[in-house]
């Protein structure tokens, strides 16, 4: 007997608060179809003249004349490369949007912090600094920044006498950041239990500041390494589309046997390199 296994479910790009607002999982990004298709397209494009450049032009005559069978696996190699691009870059670029997202809202939350610091040391309360850094956020930010969608969701929760703490609880858990799960954590402790709250923001603020000045510095550091890696990639393009145009009878090498076997060989070792290069320049704090 056979059991169908059950595909995971998705996480949810947006939740409903307690205050019934919808609010944002930073965790996850979906692409909308415009965005799904135009990735696509361009990788797509890409990839299939990529894959032309290196492949193609197979099954000449004698005389070195397209036959049918040099368009038909022109076309098979246009449409499998483009493909494939199209397929891996998708979910690249869908990582690197929901990454920026939550950096996104790292920093605006260390901004937000430093504002609510300002607030507590001129002697207002926790609920009325919210208020205020709300309106201090409003000067900072448009509208639909990140920070002021979840300002509003506190500022809600505020009138509806929902607890700050838990409000802040959920923001943590659904940030995925673990500077704001920390901070949420040592507020709902603190906050209740008479802590000392300013000494918390602030160091909490500190925290997340240095932790982005290293970054930081370790982007400029490494700024140089990614340029010569991004040349590297566009240059083996360039070599063998500057010989296919000026030397068509050595171009014309690449579409004999040994002449497939030496360039997928070196497509695939171009391949692991770029994503070893990858790993290694990615660095986190």
């Amino acid at each position: 007997m056979f059991f169908k296994k059950n595909k995971k479910e998705k996480e949810p790009q947006y939740y409903t608060s307690a205050t019934n607002m919808p609010v944002l999982n930073y965790k996850v990004y979906y692409m909308s179809k415009l965005e799904k298709s135009m990735y696509f397209l361009l990788a797509f494009l890409v990839g299939a003249a990529v894959g032309y450049l290196f492949y193609g032009g197979l099954a000449k005559d004698e005389y070195g004349n397209a036959t049918m069978a040099t368009y038909i696996l022109d076309f098979i190699v246009c449409v499998g490369v483009g493909g494939f691009a199209g397929k891996f870059f998708v979910p690249i670029r869908t990582k690197t949007l929901q990454e920026k997202n939550v950096e996104k809202l790292r920093t605006q939350f260390r901004d937000m912090l430093d504002s609510l610091t300002t607030s507590l040391n001129a002697g207002m309360n926790v609920t009325d600094s919210f208020l205020n850094v709300y309106e201090d956020m409003k000067v900072q930010y448009d509208e639909n920044a990140f920070i002021i969608k979840e300002l509003e969701v506190i500022i809600a929760g505020i009138h509806n006498n929902i607890d700050i703490e838990d409000v802040l609880m959920d923001l943590g858990e659904r940030s995925g950041i673990d500077d704001i799960k920390s901070f949420a954590n040592v507020f709902k402790l603190s906050y209740r239990k008479g802590g000392n709250l300013k000494e918390i923001i602030r160091n909490t603020h500190s925290i997340i500041s240095e932790k982005m000045e290293i970054e930081e510095d370790i982007k400029s550091m490494v700024s140089s390494n990614k340029m010569e890696q991004n040349m590297m990639t566009v240059m083996p393009v360039g070599i063998v589309g500057m010989i296919k145009l000026m030397s068509g009878d050595f171009g014309a090498n690449f579409a004999t046997g040994i002449g497939i076997i030496s360039t997928t060989i070196g497509v695939v070792i171009f391949i692991i390199s770029y994503v070893l290069g990858k790993s290694i320049l990615d660095i986190k704090v």
